[in-house]
């Protein structure tokens, strides 16, 4: 049995970051899997200060978490959290919802991400506790009830909010959130920092490109991601170049059936002198971008 008490008694830094006027940014320190050391807090959450109210985007992922957070928007404002959007099914993005159960906020993401988040159940809470050794502690599970439909637009406490659909760029029905008149685009985990882009299993790679290119060409001057900090729409179009020169080669090696491992020398001699020094994790991520592409051939 897991100490629950030790995972009560956690102790995070949920420092809050000013953005933009009313923009603020609480973000993890940790990126990769919820660990014991990371105590589960491994990906991001940003929240916008309205007339009426706080608009969050993503909980972290469990209900220590989340409460965590909604003590670090107090710190800026007296306002409650009356929206909760949730980016995406990846429980590291919505299990801190169940700290804000009792405040009244509407919880608000896609059908397509509410539906997975419910196959999966309590599966991903209790993985959690496993790979944290009980730090995430338990939580309950909090589902959006408002979902959202592609290119919806809506005031929310006085404010102009548009959605953007990844077309399961990176996994099942995420959301991205846009401030037209800040120029703010909110990503969840279709956009990245200073980390590589992250590809998953169940994302639709070429629907990805499509989307970063198309989110690009708002020319957004701020661009909040799900892990790693702040950034700017260049980013946007370097991981869109980079996935899109990747997926090129594998396909047209493939197609010469060539092997995984050639394909990856190829990848890692053409793209790897432009794209190292872009981020953190180049050489340890490329050939899991290759792996991945390759069964997609298939």
């Amino acid at each position: 049995m897991f100490n629950s008490a030790w995972a009560e008694n956690a102790s995070f830094n949920f420092s809050v970051t000013p953005i933009a006027d009313n923009v603020y940014s609480i973000v993890s320190p940790s990126f990769g899997l919820p660990t014991p050391e990371n105590k589960g807090w491994n990906s991001n959450s940003h929240f916008v200060v309205t007339d009426k109210g706080v608009l969050l985007f993503d909980t972290g992922s469990s209900e220590i978490i989340g409460n965590e957070i909604k003590k670090a928007v107090k710190s800026v404002t007296d306002k409650p959290v009356r929206w909760v959007v949730n980016s995406h099914s990846h429980a590291d993005h919505w299990l801190g919802n169940a700290g804000f159960i009792n405040t009244g906020a509407e919880f608000i993401a896609s059908e397509r991400a509410v539906r997975v988040m419910k196959e999966d159940g309590m599966g991903p809470v209790d993985a959690f506790s496993r790979m944290t050794k009980g730090a995430t502690g338990t939580t309950h599970v909090k589902y959006p009830t408002l979902l959202l439909y592609q290119g919806e637009k809506r005031n929310v406490g006085g404010l102009d909010v548009e959605f953007i659909f990844s077309n399961d760029g990176h996994s099942p029905g995420d959301v991205l959130m846009w401030l037209p008149k800040q120029k703010i685009i909110f990503g969840g985990d279709v956009l990245s920092s200073q980390w590589m882009p992250i590809l998953t299993y169940h994302g639709n790679v070429p629907h990805l490109i499509e989307t970063l290119y198309a989110v690009a060409k708002l020319n957004p001057e701020i661009v909040l991601t799900g892990h790693g900090q702040a950034t700017s729409g260049k980013s946007i179009i370097r991981d869109a170049d980079l996935i899109a020169g990747v997926w090129k080669l594998v396909k047209e090696g493939y197609e010469e059936n060539k092997k995984p491992g050639e394909i990856m020398r190829e990848v890692s001699n053409e793209l790897g002198p432009t794209y190292r020094l872009l981020y953190n994790n180049f050489d340890s991520e490329i050939k899991r971008y290759v792996e991945l592409m390759y069964k997609r051939q298939q």
